[in-house]
């Protein structure tokens, strides 16, 4: 079976948090987009600090689509935590790099006034698959990635 679209958890030589039982992000519910990414960790995070949670997990899919990252809602809404980038973008170029083999990062920013504490197994943020389209004069700077976390050949 042709794999199109999913969740590894990355090579061991890449993790993190090596010791910790990684779970693959999973949907809510039959309805929801997202799939709910979990920190490996538990973590204070102090206003106007940020956190960068490895996933020690990779996603895979097609060439023409691209796994986009938002911060849950409930994280947003009742404690003011956004992603600090505002919407990750992990490319299909992302998986099995050299650097770090696909393991997605998500960082969190506390704007807001108190520490918010971030558990161990909490879901953090959610994926959303999605097809993008090409310029019909599209051009690209490298054939192919070499770079790992927030890099494109940079």
């Amino acid at each position: 079976m042709m794999k199109t679209r999913g969740f590894e958890v990355v090579g061991n030589e890449f993790r993190k948090h090596e010791d910790a039982s990684i779970q693959l992000p999973i949907r809510g519910d039959a309805g929801s987009a997202g799939y709910d990414f979990f920190s490996n960790e538990t973590v204070t995070i102090e206003p106007s600090a940020k956190h960068l949670f490895w996933t020690d997990v990779k996603a895979y899919m097609l060439e023409d689509e691209v796994l986009e990252v938002y911060i849950r809602s409930s994280l947003g809404v009742k404690y003011l935590l956004a992603m600090a980038n505002g919407t990750g973008i992990i490319d299909s170029s992302y998986y099995g790099n050299p650097g770090n083999d696909g393991n997605i990062g998500i960082c969190l920013v506390n704007w807001g006034s108190e520490p918010v504490v971030i558990e161990k197994e909490e879901r953090i943020a959610q994926g959303i698959f999605k097809k993008y389209l090409i310029a019909d004069d599209d051009q690209v700077l490298h054939q192919q990635r070499e770079g790992g976390f927030g890099s494109s050949n940079r």
